[in-house]
């Protein structure tokens, strides 16, 4: 036996001899409970924070419970003196505990809201980030809406579908099968699914395969992609998505487009009137061709604005939104959507009315009935991976969750994250990605405007939005709409004295002072302080001059210098929010990263300003996020032959830019990935980050039999979390140790030791939870960043 294999049995072992605490014993229960005759025991999974508790357990079906205590169910049982929620599992013949078993308190709701194929998922997600299962189901299962639950229930009568991925052995169950029946169901192979026709009318489709060439003709292997997945198949594929927007598509049914609207009614303009993406097209032709070989269909993309694109490309191609009067084939999962409305959606999803799931991150774990196809859109985007232990990223669960279900996988982006590029690298997927002379013509002309390119400009050259850039914004408003990027919201973000340019700081918390318009008292960006009397700590002097201009300050100068033309602002702190799409009329329209609104027609022009502040922090993905936030902006940009530029004004990384001046991110994603492999970085390697008190890291690593001199780097001193100890998912800190620094100890290990390190994280941290060791701790595989 090797000595990692040792040092996990002896893990194993002391975990198994470490007694937890003795609970208080609940109330016996009354000798009138007749126990169910047949599968008398459920094993259930509760929702205990405890990681030593994570486990499944046992307790008795009462008599007048056992037609509702179905797998998936929700309950209540008493553990520790105290009423915990809980899900059924399975429904067994006998337990392997000796003891005295406690009988259900009561079944929540008799619907089956945790599917098999979920509860599996969850398992091995867990498993993956060395956290718990209940952790997990917080994120998979949403919150019990009782009047949307009851509405739906009334609506589809007592035969209902069942929930998807249900077991054989619930079948067997409900017609009365002995427990080795059971298990006999359990190990055959399952039916094959039967082909169902898409619900689209005939002339739409027949309109649109007349009129409109696939979207995927430009990519290699493209239609051999669609044809693989409608025949029912499981390709894996990473997509990089060309710029511009879909072709205009014919006129769909009326019931069509108004289902569309319905489903899809989130931004500012109605989703059927939004200009429809060219990435959003293809995805809705993937989604369709799931659809047409009978299975489900799953799409996962960073924010609302995202489900509004795909919705409305789902809708024109012919896959309208579910509506609970008039049924359909989408439905949108996001917070956004309020409590009822996606606990609906979620309800419809699970007995089988709709096929197709779009939404953001949680919607990752839809139980979505024989999914045959998982797409996740632009993966560098933070919001996709969960902030919540035990921090699961929305790629590793979809990638999961096509193994596990033999789905189709689409990661897509107009940029290329390491992570996906060493995917292909390792030949877990296929590239997807169109010729170079299909890629320069349709991006549009890109420009670095850099200290070198602009030398010969003179004093203009200096300014934040230099004369060239003047010159082809005014020539571009001629043409339509022109697209500003501004890396920072707000009106002046970061503020320095006047006079020796120190950084204005806070006097109570000592963090950045902002100011929030031309008249305004400069006040802290961490505290909320007001700053009316600041003076330097270093020269005493009282003004302040502007470090770095936000979107506001930005739309203001753009106006004074364009009179006469419009100026729009998009973005989360600007007054009109995030517009969703805006007009062909020439504009100038300011966008934070990311809130980059869809322009009728594409962009005349966009000019990405502050280029050296998206570059100039220190992080591992700094140059890929810079690129992806540049290329998304770029992306919605004419073609050069129809006169579209693209002008990146400032000295940032040459990586990059060059790689946006080639418009070639899997040049900048090789690079990348080449240096971290000589390097022993991340996705090179698996990663654990555990950061916490100094004792409680050293206890949690010296279990560890994978953690030695050679895989550890630190543990060093880290700054304290602004949310207090014992945060994001850490045990409460430790008396005596709240004014100790924490400290972070990062541990790699090649990536066919991944499982195992995160089994043996996850091993030490139970262990730590039965002996309630002092301290705080938090351990996250796979952090976006660990410099």
């Amino acid at each position: 036996m090797s000595e990692p294999e040792d040092t996990s049995r002896a893990v194993q072992d002391t975990l198994l001899t470490v007694a937890p605490a003795a609970p208080r014993r609940g109330p016996a229960p009354p000798a009138s409970h007749e126990i169910a005759a047949r599968l008398p025991v459920a094993r259930l999974a509760l929702d205990l924070a405890p990681p030593h508790l994570d486990r499944a357990f046992d307790y008795l079906v009462p008599a007048t419970m056992s037609d509702d205590a179905r797998p998936g169910v929700r309950v209540k049982v008493r553990f520790a003196g105290r009423d915990v929620d809980g899900y059924v599992l399975e429904r067994v013949d006998r337990s392997d505990h000796d003891g005295r078993l406690l009988p259900l308190r009561r079944v929540v709701s008799a619907e089956p809201v945790l599917a098999p194929a979920v509860a599996r998922l969850a398992r091995a997600v867990a498993d993956h980030y060395a956290g718990t299962l209940s952790d997990v189901l917080r994120l998979a299962v949403p919150p019990r809406h009782a009047r949307a639950e009851q509405s739906f229930a009334a609506r589809t009568g007592p035969g209902a579908v069942p929930a998807p991925g249900t077991a054989p052995s619930e079948v067997s169950e409900a017609a009365g099968a002995s427990g080795a029946d059971v298990v006999a169901a359990e190990a055959a192979p399952a039916a094959p699914p039967v082909a169902e026709p898409v619900p689209t009318s005939a002339p739409a489709a027949a309109a649109r395969a007349a009129h409109q060439e696939s979207v995927w003709a430009p990519y290699r292997a493209g239609a051999a992609f669609l044809a693989h997945v409608a025949g029912g198949g499981a390709p894996r594929a990473v997509w990089t998505a060309l710029p511009g927007l879909a072709p205009p598509a014919p006129e769909v049914a009326p019931e069509v487009a108004s289902a569309g609207r319905r489903g899809a009614g989130r931004s500012r303009k109605e989703p059927d009137a939004l200009p429809v993406t060219h990435w959003a097209a293809a995805v809705a032709e993937a989604v369709r061709a799931a659809r047409s070989g009978g299975r489900g269909a799953l799409v996962v993309v960073p924010d609302a604005r995202d489900v509004d694109q795909v919705c409305a490309a789902l809708a024109a191609a012919g896959l309208p939104a579910w509506d609970p009067a008039t049924g359909g084939e989408v439905v949108r999962l996001t917070a956004d959507e309020g409590p009822a409305p996606r606990y609906r959606a979620f309800l419809a999803v699970l007995h089988g009315d709709a096929r197709v799931v779009v939404g953001t991150r949680a919607a990752a774990f839809a139980p979505v009935v024989d999914l045959g196809l998982v797409v996740c859109w632009n993966d560098g985007e933070d919001t996709l991976a969960e902030p919540r232990a035990p921090y699961p990223h929305s790629r590793e669960v979809l990638a999961l969750r096509s193994d596990q279900e033999g789905a189709a996988f689409l990661l897509g982006s107009h940029g290329r994250t390491v992570a996906a590029h060493a995917l292909v690298v390792r030949g877990w997927a296929h590239e997807l990605a169109a010729p170079r002379d299909v890629v320069r013509a349709r991006a549009p002309r890109v420009r670095a405007l850099t200290s070198v390119e602009l030398a010969a400009e003179g004093p203009g050259a200096a300014a934040r939005i230099p004369t060239a850039a003047w010159r082809t914004a005014r020539a571009a408003l001629e043409q339509g709409p022109v697209l500003v990027q501004v890396p920072r919201s707000g009106y002046v973000p970061v503020v320095a004295c006047a006079r020796c340019r120190t950084p204005a700081r806070c006097t109570v918390c000592h963090g950045p002072l902002a100011l929030s318009g031309p008249q305004a008292t400069p006040q802290c960006a961490w505290c909320g302080a007001l700053a009316g009397g600041w003076s330097c700590a270093e020269c005493h002097w009282t003004g302040l001059r502007s470090v770095r201009v936000g979107s506001q300050r930005t739309a203001e100068e753009l106006g004074r210098a364009f009179a006469g033309v419009p100026v729009q602002v998009s973005g989360a702190a600007a007054a009109g929010g995030v517009l969703g799409a805006v007009s062909a009329r020439p504009a100038l329209v300011v966008a934070t990263p990311g809130a980059e609104p869809v322009a009728e027609g594409g962009y005349a022009a966009a000019l990405l300003l502050d280029a050296a502040v998206s570059t100039s922090h220190v992080g591992l993905d700094v140059a890929q996020d810079a690129l992806a936030r540049w290329l998304a902006a770029a992306a919605l940009v004419r073609p050069a032959t129809a006169g579209g530029q693209v002008l990146l004004v400032g000295d940032a990384a040459p990586a990059p830019t060059n790689a946006l001046v080639r418009w070639d991110p899997a040049l900048l994603a090789d690079r990348e990935l080449d240096e971290r492999v000589e390097l022993s970085l991340p996705p090179a390697v698996r990663v654990a980050a555990v950061t916490g008190d100094r004792p409680a890291v050293a206890a949690v690593l010296g279990r560890v039999g994978l953690a030695g001199p050679e895989t550890v780097l630190g543990p060093v001193e880290v700054a304290a979390s602004p949310r207090g100890r014992g945060a994001d998912g850490a045990d409460g800190a430790a008396p005596g140790l709240v004014d100790a620094p924490p400290v972070r100890a990062v541990v790699r290990v090649p990536v066919r030791d991944g499982r195992l390190l995160a089994r043996e994280l996850g091993a030490s941290v139970a262990v730590r939870s039965a002996r309630r060791e002092p301290g705080s701790v938090r351990v996250e595989l796979d952090p976006k960043e660990i410099l």
